[in-house]
């Protein structure tokens, strides 16, 4: 009894931490210690122009949760490597700033996804919260901006070659587009138009890749995964968005008939076993949490009949689901230790 209670305590207070990270991630304080080494915590407060007192008090909440670490004998609080690379670094490969904003933005949907469960009907993705569609980009960002140009395009079969040479991509479910803009910026003689059907989100993307100097070749437009234009495409990419959707089958299909004949769907999703007794991890327990606060409610809330995946369906499930579109090649290309990218051919 008393380790479990030990557990649950941990889990409150991680509920709690996470709030207080995102305070510190929106008032640069990790960036600011990062940045300055051993500090105090007035010294701290002058840095962000923020008051001492909330200071000292968040300073000891994160050093009694080990995101920082506390000098008794001088009285300063610093950020260890580790730290700084998870909390201060948004270019690091570990940030994990994202995914306190998606977890406390997410939970905003409490009473709406206790109806939910009642009701069946789900939540669409656009009823939450903005913070978990900034959070959601944040999160995924760093697997994206590490892995895919250097590994996961490679993993393909002739796909950087056709990209190289100025192939046509479209990528679905975009969201802010960061996944499209890194697709431009690698390969700028390709045509990347990214859809999403969450008008918000299309507009940050365009916003974003016109102050980047992408917008001759780098568009988004507001499309639902089933429908999106265009045809003859050489690659569609759909990163970490299948299981979001409520008729996956319907839109391979439609993925299958807007691709070239020699083609390639690029699908990326949570790395699943097939088997729930092996996703019982970290891993499996943060994916499994976050779909049930978004990913199974928003498939549900596509209509009578929707099937929800959920965010750890697993390869098996996947290829069924391929297999039904008409897909004939299906193989996983790589992984990593939170993705799994499936080469799907018609």
């Amino acid at each position: 009894m008393q380790a479990f209670l030990d557990r649950a305590l941990a889990d409150v207070g991680a509920c709690l931490t996470s709030a207080l990270v995102v305070v510190g991630d929106r008032l640069g304080l990790y960036r600011a210690m990062a940045a300055a080494g051993p500090t105090t915590s007035a010294e701290l407060a002058e840095r962000t122009g923020t008051k001492e007192r909330p200071v000292r008090e968040w300073l000891r909440a994160q050093a009694a949760a080990g995101y920082v670490a506390y000098d008794a004998a001088t009285d300063r609080y610093a950020l260890t490597e580790e730290q700084a690379a998870a909390l201060a670094d948004e270019a690091s490969p570990v940030c994990m700033l994202g995914g306190f904003l998606l977890g406390i933005s997410a939970a905003r949907a409490d009473e709406s996804l206790t109806e939910a469960f009642r009701s069946g009907d789900g939540i669409p993705w656009s009823a939450h919260h903005p913070g978990v569609f900034e959070g959601t980009a944040r999160f995924f960002r760093p697997a994206y901006a590490n892995h895919l140009v250097r590994t996961w395009l490679p993993s393909l079969d002739g796909v950087v070659a056709k990209l190289e040479g100025g192939g046509r991509v479209a990528d679905v479910g975009c969201g802010v587009g960061h996944s499209a803009r890194l697709l431009s910026r690698a390969f700028p003689r390709a045509q990347v138009v990214g859809f999403d059907d969450h008008g918000p989100s299309i507009e940050t993307a365009r916003e974003a890749a016109s102050r980047e100097g992408l917008a001759e070749t780098c568009r988004f437009e507001v499309a639902p995964a089933a429908s999106y234009p265009g045809a003859g495409y050489d690659l569609v990419t759909f990163f970490d968005c299948l299981h979001d959707m409520g008729d996956p089958v319907g839109v391979a299909k439609h993925v299958r008939q807007s691709l070239a004949p020699d083609g390639t769907w690029m699908l990326v999703e949570p790395l699943a076993s097939d088997r729930v007794e092996e996703n019982l991890t970290p891993v499996g327990r943060v994916y499994y949490a976050a779909s049930t606060l978004v990913c199974t409610p928003s498939a549900m809330s596509q209509g009578a009949g929707a099937e929800a995946l959920g965010a750890q369906a697993g390869e098996g499930r996947l290829r069924e689901v391929a297999e039904a579109a008409g897909f004939r090649s299906f193989r996983r290309a790589t992984q990593t230790r939170f993705h799994m990218v499936l080469e799907l051919r018609p």
